[in-house]
């Protein structure tokens, strides 16, 4: 999991001469499997191993989203990489391909944990760290850069950090209508309750070629988030996100247990919601969906089931006006518990992932379906081993398929790309 400084037309499963297109999305380019197949929990349902990250100079620890670009597959790795930095890679043919190794420094950015945008052909991102010196442990702020199919990157701003500016931005950036949104975990002008002078975090704007303006900088405490770390959501020119602290006086320390927000790109923001009361979620790293007008996330800890201190996790609902609900709380006998990623909208279904099981039963995580009253099916258990573990990131749909990625668990123990089919 990542923490705060304190605190059945698979790719690899259709006919050997299929090719993605006729499993279910872009211009066709076959995959084939690295080595693990293993069905668990439905009969039928197949989980199968595209590829497992950590041998010399591939990237570990994908954190991201995938993307579907023409067939084929791309994303980010947190670490790894022939730099140490975190990669870009592309999954097609071949199998994988690293197509640019992080450096870090003042050149380059480093750590991405965020997914990649396509625009016109060309993917963009941000990386956590790297473009200088400041920020956290002195890896810099991160950096927005760009990078073609054949894996040309180019550096396009550099996050500042402190009072002026937003830094380490860890969430994926969506685009409204030309222009691209993201946040930033810390930064802007803050003062934060706990980092003090590094900021609350932020909302920024950027153009594709580089330009960027603070949207807006939160404030934390009782009236405003803290900490945001998932990708926004555009709901008719609005955009809604949530803040991993903050929202409230409660949770570990004081400092609130999370929010969702809202904020015009003119920079008019309101908290929406502050999680923590009994039997609610809290800390929410999830981004949120839309389905018929209502929002829908996860929250990392909190519900009505006890796992420790925090609680196991739950999905909510929330209305753009402020209305929330919990509509499962997990960890009963079978059942995931802390869910990381946000959920994706399938035909009016929800799916996604936790990063683990309760009390040992699914040590490497689930995926799960849970429709949009409340009613949650676990469908695959990963066993932390062969076939992945963790799964952090959002899944892909691609006509019925579902494609992914895990922290842990492959060959190599650094984290898988996987596809799901039922």
């Amino acid at each position: 999991m990542r923490v705060l400084d304190f605190g059945r037309c698979a790719l690899a499963i259709c006919a050997a001469s299929a090719w993605l297109a006729g499993c279910g999305g872009g211009s066709g380019t076959p995959l084939s499997p690295s080595g693990v197949t293993a069905e668990r929990v439905r009969p039928g349902a197949t989980e199968t191993v595209l590829h497992s990250f950590g041998a010399s100079g591939d990237g570990s620890y994908p954190y991201a989203p995938l993307i579907d670009v023409k067939g084929t597959l791309y994303g980010t790795t947190r670490d790894g990489g022939a730099k140490g930095g975190g990669t870009v890679f592309a999954i097609g043919l071949a199998g994988e391909t690293v197509l640019h190794s992080f450096a870090g420094g003042s050149a380059d950015g480093r750590n991405p944990a965020a997914g990649l945008i396509n625009i016109k052909g060309t993917l963009y991102g941000v990386t956590e760290n790297g473009g200088g010196s400041g920020c956290s442990y002195g890896e810099g702020c991160g950096t927005f850069f760009s990078i073609t199919p054949s894996g040309t990157e180019t550096v396009l701003y550099t996050f500042k950090g402190g009072s002026g500016d937003g830094g380490n931005p860890a969430g994926t950036l969506i685009d409204v209508k030309g222009t691209l949104y993201g946040t930033t975990i810390y930064g802007g002008s803050g003062p934060c309750s706990y980092y003090g002078s590094s900021g609350c975090g932020t909302v920024f704007a950027i153009t594709p070629l580089g330009m960027e303006n603070l949207v807006h900088s939160f404030k934390g405490g009782s009236k405003d988030g803290e900490f945001p770390y998932s990708a926004l959501v555009d709901v008719k020119g609005t955009l809604y996100g949530t803040t991993w602290r903050g929202g409230g006086v409660g949770c570990q320390l004081g400092y609130g247990c999370g929010s969702v927000f809202s904020v015009t790109p003119s920079g008019k923001e309101q908290l929406l919601h502050g999680f923590g009361s009994a039997g609610d979620g809290t800390y929410p790293y999830s981004g949120l969906v839309k389905v018929k007008g209502m929002l829908y996330g996860t929250t990392f800890y909190g519900g009505t089931t006890s796992c420790s201190d925090f609680g196991c996790g739950t999905v909510y609902s929330i209305s753009t006006s402020g209305t929330e609900s919990v509509i499962h709380s997990f960890g009963g006998s079978g059942d995931g518990v802390d869910p990381e990623a946000s959920l994706i909208n399938v035909k009016g279904t929800l799916y996604g992932t936790t990063e683990d099981g309760f009390y040992g039963s699914s040590p490497g995580g689930t995926i799960f379906s849970i429709t949009t009253s409340g009613t949650e099916t676990v469908l695959y258990r990963f066993d932390a081993s062969g076939d992945g573990g963790e799964p952090a990131a959002a899944l892909l749909n691609i006509k019925g398929t579902l494609y992914g990625t895990t922290v842990q668990g492959g060959a190599n123990a650094e984290g898988t790309v996987f596809s799901f089919s039922q």
